[in-house]
């Protein structure tokens, strides 16, 4: 098994969570490396939580990827370990993994996390970062087998969040707002090839519908390319549509929430 882990939270750097979780690690498995992927992930939020770890993990090595966002605060719902590709997965089963097993090639077996041997003890119930997954992760760098953790469970039985969509038409594409960044700019589930496809291009305009508003930004490369406090469509390091406000926050002017649903048709020429 390979010896890198990356750990996404929503733990915060106020405290020391983290660096528990990285002392349980290297104790385990002293050749360990870990990547922090985020700690900031706004508390329980798990669809900016799954939007991150799947944009960051074309750029992770193969390894073990943990992931602890749980609103629930390790209540009734199970922990599992899930191979994806040559990674493996492990976090809540509540949908905090799904689009990153998506983005691995999809989910090949997955496991119930429930071999306490395996874990710290005692164990909290409000912080199975530190006492289930860390160590878990780290008995998995030093050898032992995903079989080890627990019985398998049927992929079917796997909790997903909702896939992100975008429907293209003749004239226009319809999507969502897929997560808010700390900078507050909107990404939305809509590439840059969707609007390709409606002859939009950079130097253009993009007619924008939210419900019953309505707003023409201008699409440029990045938003340092129109002045401060305008609105603008760009296209982020994701690859993926965004709106944001050259100094200042996107999100907050436009009043768009994760999952609002938005309308993309070209604009007038400018």
């Amino acid at each position: 098994m390979t010896s890198v882990i990356t750990l996404l939270t929503d733990y915060g750097l106020e405290d020391g969570f983290v660096a528990s979780c990285h002392g349980v690690i290297i104790s385990i498995a002293p050749q360990t490396r870990i990547i922090d992927v985020c700690h900031l992930v706004p508390a329980g939020d798990i669809r900016r939580g799954a939007a991150i770890l799947a944009q960051t993990l074309p750029y992770l090595p193969a390894g073990v990827h943990v992931a602890a966002v749980d609103p629930s605060a390790a209540g009734a719902r199970r922990s599992v370990a899930v191979e994806a590709g040559n990674r493996l997965f492990i976090g809540p089963d509540n949908g905090l993994l799904s689009w990153a097993l998506l983005a691995a090639g999809g989910a090949r077996t997955a496991y119930e996390i429930a071999n306490t041997e395996l874990f710290l003890s005692p164990v909290s119930p409000t912080f199975h970062g530190r006492d289930i997954y860390a160590p878990v992760a780290a008995h998995l760098c030093g050898g032992r087998k995903p079989a080890d953790l627990g019985p398998e469970i049927p992929l079917d039985r796997l909790l997903s969040l909702p896939a992100p969509t975008a429907r293209r038409g003749e004239d226009a594409v319809e999507g969502e707002v897929l997560s808010l960044d700390r900078y507050g700019n909107v990404q939305l589930s809509v590439t840059a090839d969707d609007l390709a496809a409606l002859g939009i291009r950079v130097g253009g305009t993009v007619a924008v519908s939210m419900g019953r508003r309505q707003v023409t930004m201008p699409f440029r490369d990045t938003y340092a390319a129109v002045p401060p406090g305008t609105l603008v469509v760009f296209t982020d390091s994701a690859g993926l549509v965004a709106f944001a406000v050259n100094s200042g926050d996107a999100a907050q002017r436009l009043g768009l929430p994760p999952g609002a649903h938005v309308r993309l048709a070209r604009g007038p020429e400018i």
